[in-house]
């Protein structure tokens, strides 16, 4: 098995346990009796916590080799496993939440993107990386949606045996760890060597070979040439997942429990198909990027999802919600391979891992800061205030994201700087 094969893998193991732990979290706290807002403290510690990891990572990325990098990230993932298995207090669990990888969407806001996506960026050439980077998302997704299915077999193990339920649910971190056991055997066997791919990279200009006779030259900064864009992409993503932070995986179900009250079982098969649809859309986005251009791709197909998600707050029943944000699904996804590819292709090789942790830190933190707002307005209404919001504020983001970049160039790939997307004046 090559090292991209082993990422993608590890990726799809890693897509299960999360899908599992995302629409398993909200329904495991609230049945210890978490409060709408403890609920949406311990999520909002979550993505504060992937935040922090996800920019030490990527900050040090240039320094070690990759492999090493995602060992680590496996052994943290494991003990957050445990940690939440472990204890049901509400502050032991809010620090394990900041410290650990657990996360609440069905997306991947983890410490593993950044160190992945520069890993397969080192590997794999040009506009081949968004074909890659749909490989990467579709197994992720189509693994998350049969974790979300597979978050309701607690429920039906406390029905089969007269456990209680929470004990049964705390069995799903104990799945979630050992998931990160298997993915840490594959990816201990990715080279750990020296010089690295990446490593090469950094103390060679990018294109020249690597001398081994001559001294190493002075290893340039994490995030040089690129700075400029990498802060103007990072503040753009940063504007998406404040919006997508009121509408993580487990404020949903949230929601659609207190609003419609459905089950656990309901919920795992609504987000279970959510997941297949998705997956659907991420084998379109590299054609419609390779006619229309990655930034077009992202806008355009990310705009009907955000008016499907602001329709949703208003649907006057269950069944209405749920084909809302079903058909979102269809959208909501394709623009991932897109964005992970674009991001890729306008950096240096050796500032990838860096941009792409730059780019997603504040994708975190501003993801982090919501669910807490959101958690507080369901406290006190179950109308869809979080889905209109979001809608409304990732809506915005598609505008200026295609205002501002349609015309940027998509590169240099590979040293090799392209012509401009072809398109309006700016």
């Amino acid at each position: 098995m090559d090292d991209v094969r082993r990422v993608v893998v590890g990726r799809c193991i890693r897509g299960f346990a999360d899908g599992f732990v995302s629409v398993l979290l909200a329904q495991y706290l609230t049945d210890l009796g978490f409060s709408p807002l403890r609920v949406g403290a311990i999520v909002t510690g979550t993505l504060l916590g992937s935040a922090a990891l996800t920019l030490a990572f990527g900050l040090r990325a240039h320094r070690t080799t990759l492999g090493r990098l995602l060992v680590w990230a496996c052994v943290l993932m494991a003990a957050t496993g445990a940690g939440f298995a472990a204890t049901t207090s509400f502050w032991p669990l809010l620090v394990i939440a900041v410290v650990g990888t657990m996360n609440p969407s069905s997306g991947d806001v983890s410490v593993f993107l950044p160190t992945e996506q520069a890993f397969i960026a080192h590997r794999v050439e040009g506009r081949a990386r968004t074909r890659q980077y749909a490989v990467y998302n579709l197994g992720a997704v189509l693994a998350g949606a049969v974790g979300a299915l597979a978050s309701g077999l607690p429920a039906r193990l406390a029905r089969a045996t007269g456990w209680e339920l929470t004990s049964a649910q705390r069995l799903g971190f104990v799945l979630y760890a050992l998931a990160a056991l298997v993915i840490l055997a594959l990816y201990r066997s990715i080279p750990r060597r020296e010089p690295s791919v990446e490593q090469a990279a950094v103390v060679a200009p990018l294109g020249d070979a690597v001398d081994d006779t001559r001294a190493p030259a002075p290893r340039p900064p994490a995030l040089g040439a690129s700075r400029r864009i990498v802060l103007d992409l990072a503040a753009l993503f940063s504007l998406d997942s404040a919006g997508s932070g009121f509408v993580v995986t487990s404020m949903l179900v949230l929601w659609l429990h207190l609003r419609f009250d459905l089950t656990a079982s309901t919920t795992a098969g609504v987000f279970f198909a959510a997941g297949l649809l998705g997956a659907c859309s991420q084998l379109l986005a590299p054609v419609l990027a390779d006619r229309f251009g990655m930034v077009r791709t992202m806008a355009f197909t990310h705009m009907p999802a955000n008016v499907l998600l602001a329709l949703a707050a208003f649907a006057p029943s269950g069944a209405v919600a749920i084909a809302l944000l079903l058909v979102r699904a269809l959208f909501a996804q394709m623009d991932v391979p897109a964005r992970q590819a674009f991001v890729m292709a306008v950096v240096p090789a050796h500032e990838r891992a860096a941009a792409s942790s730059i780019t997603n830190v504040p994708r975190s933190l501003a993801s982090a800061t919501t669910p807490l707002i959101a958690g507080a307005l369901l406290t006190r209404t179950t109308f869809g205030w979080p889905l209109l919001i979001a809608g409304t504020v990732k809506f915005s983001y598609d505008v200026l994201l295609l205002v501002l970049h349609r015309n940027t160039p998509e590169g240099p790939v590979d040293g090799v700087t392209p012509a401009p997307v072809p398109g309006p004046a700016a």
